[in-house]
């Protein structure tokens, strides 16, 4: 019963550290709504992705040298009630101090956090589905690109607000499909990130402007290694993450994030392509 090989134990376990490090393609969005996006946009990338790397790596060395005892974080009848990291951090203040009021802080903050990343994911997604709905690619597209009195595309913003809660309701009821949620989020977006770059690297190698922000003679190197990681995680993160494999423990990512794929290319091959132009220009060319 269960996975005992600490190999494979920590390829699935990247899942969780590849999820956090996602959404730095939030600066790119907001690009329209910055001064100088040819440079702002790619430094605001490139700085989120240290700074994630340095604060997260603080908090997983914090956090896993306060874990002593793991089946006993996971058990329901802990003071958590079964939720590993809140149980940790009460326990660690109980025994220092005793008491459990800082672990209750850290938690907070915690919350804080995730509610921060939760505003620049509804950020992003509005801003997408204001792009494709501009473009004339969404479903009832002249309902969301619509701007109010401060130029906030408003109705995307709420439709984005709504899909939200209602992904994350299915953590109420089915922690598998919770994870496949977070599986598909994570995956899709680093497959997303991979495809442009791949096309960088081969097709448009040489015909491909590069803009006053890059990175040399070394782009190339650095994107097959970015096109290779993606292919890598994409084949890892749709192994099964428990054993034996049954419905309450089946990695339901392959189905996902393949029906998304299908689904998206089938509407370009047999619908898009015969009306889709492109993006609307809304700037002047010389």
């Amino acid at each position: 019963m269960g996975i005992h090989n600490k190999a494979y134990i920590l390829g699935v376990g990247l899942l969780m550290s590849n999820y956090c490090m996602i959404g730095y393609d939030t600066s790119a969005h907001m690009t329209e709504e910055t001064k100088n996006a040819d440079r702002s946009g790619p430094i605001g990338i490139v700085t989120s992705v240290v700074l994630s790397n340095i604060f997260g790596w603080i908090y997983l060395v914090t956090l896993t040298s306060v874990v002593t005892d793991i089946p006993y974080l996971l058990s329901a009848d802990n003071d958590a009630g079964g939720y590993a990291i809140a149980q940790a951090l009460y326990t660690i203040f109980n025994q220092r101090y005793g008491s459990g009021v800082g672990g209750l802080v850290c938690l907070g903050v915690i919350a804080v956090a995730m509610f921060l990343c939760g505003v620049a994911c509804i950020t992003s997604n509005s801003r997408m589905g204001y792009a494709f709905s501009r473009d004339g690619a969404m479903p009832y597209s002249h309902l969301w690109h619509r701007v109010n009195k401060h130029e906030v595309p408003l109705n995307i913003v709420w439709l984005s607000v709504l899909v939200a809660f209602a992904m994350a309701l299915t953590s109420l009821g089915s922690q598998v499909a919770f994870q496949a949620m977070v599986s598909i989020a994570t995956l899709g977006l680093y497959i997303s990130y991979a495809l442009p770059i791949f096309f960088r690297v081969t097709t448009a190698r040489k015909s491909f402007v590069r803009g006053p922000f890059h990175l040399g003679r070394y782009g190339v190197i650095i994107g097959w290694a970015a096109v290779l990681w993606v292919a890598f995680i994409t084949v890892l993160f749709s192994l099964p993450v428990a054993y034996p494999v049954g419905k309450d423990v089946f990695n339901y990512t392959p189905v996902a994030v393949g029906g998304v794929l299908l689904l998206s290319v089938g509407s370009w091959v047999f619908h898009a392509r015969f009306w889709f132009k492109g993006p609307i220009v809304n700037v002047d060319t010389y």
